[in-house]
């Protein structure tokens, strides 16, 4: 059976060839560094590895990989000019590398380069794809626009910030497994199940984010540790410590989310002992551990042998698992 790093080393192999600077240099070359970034390719991972659990040619979905990865970079640099982030995966952001208005238009390159992949494909594909495509890509916007809403919101509840995470984040892992499906010719009660074993996978993706930005090692993260915090977003920690939080702890938590000092090392400190004491730190640890379970379970309703099903397996307990 085709373990995940064979299609790792695939896609990266395939993106390698298809990634060159041109001129106008200054619009290409940061193209090329965010991708050149690494990063976990998940997302094209998972389009190949449903390609080939479907019955399918994994290299035929290459393309769609692509566009999906592009895409998903693209949302990072443009991401990263809101947060004013200065670290993606370890290095300088696009933005801080060269300058704002790089960052915007390369971005703009990116998003349009990833629709221009589908057009290898024969029409009827062509159509299913970027239905699914487009619909996704409107989702992530979405997304990002209510993250940075709840930023200026007092009352943001724990199901508000499960869809803005559901919109920004899961629905490209959902569409990623899709898009294989559908290259494979899978029936549509599959394409649903790998649709929907996506938006859990990709709701404890995020959520598992949300406590490596706060409790991960910042050698292996490759993010700013406490970016969130920094930033006074109201991840599902904060929520949860809002929650169920005593009332000085409450009180403290919502004195710290409402200044941005200029040293935030002391903030981010008491910030991440408050998730800790409220409880909130291990009950988002059985967060992930539910929405995994849900997406297992999801894997039961794929037309596809068992065997085919056990990459799938592996790929979200090693999500669950991961420290970066």
């Amino acid at each position: 059976m085709l373990d995940i790093e064979f299609f790792r080393s695939g896609f990266n192999n395939y993106l390698e060839k298809k990634l060159i600077s041109k001129a106008p240099l200054n619009l290409y070359e940061p193209i090329t560094y965010i991708m050149d970034l690494g990063g976990k390719r998940l997302r094209p991972i998972l389009t190949l590895i449903s390609t080939d659990v479907f019955g399918g040619n994994y290299e035929e979905a290459m393309d769609a990989a692509l566009a999906i990865e592009i895409f998903h970079n693209f949302s990072l640099v443009h991401d990263d000019i809101m947060d004013a982030a200065p670290l993606r995966r370890g290095e300088k952001t696009v933005h801080k590398k060269w300058d704002i208005n790089t960052g915007i238009l390369s971005g703009d390159v990116m998003l349009i380069n990833s629709y221009q992949y589908f057009e290898n494909y024969p029409p009827e594909l062509f159509k299913s794809l970027l239905k699914v495509f487009s619909k996704t890509a409107i989702e992530v916007c979405e997304g990002q626009q209510y993250d940075m809403d709840f930023e200026a919101c007092e009352d943001v509840t724990i199901p508000d910030y499960l869809k803005m995470i559901t919109y920004k984040t899961a629905v490209l892992v959902a569409a990623a497994l899709k898009m294989g499906a559908i290259i494979s010719n899978a029936s549509l009660n599959s394409q649903d199940a790998i649709y929907d074993y996506g938006i859990n996978l990709g709701i404890a993706f995020q959520l598992q984010d949300d406590y490596l930005d706060a409790f991960g090692d910042p050698e292996t993260f490759g993010k700013q540790v406490g970016g969130d915090i920094i930033e006074n977003k109201k991840t599902f920690l904060y929520l949860k410590s809002i929650e169920i939080g005593t009332e000085d702890q409450i009180n403290e938590l919502k004195d710290l989310f409402s200044i941005k000092p200029a040293n935030p090392k002391d903030k981010i400190e008491t910030v991440k002992a408050i998730y800790i004491q409220s409880g909130a730190a291990e009950l988002i640890k059985k967060e992930i551990k539910h929405y995994t379970k849900q997406a297992f379970q999801l894997l039961e309703s794929i037309e596809t042998p068992e065997n085919k099903k056990e990459i799938l397996k592996e790929f979200g307990n090693k999500l669950m698992n991961r420290e970066v």
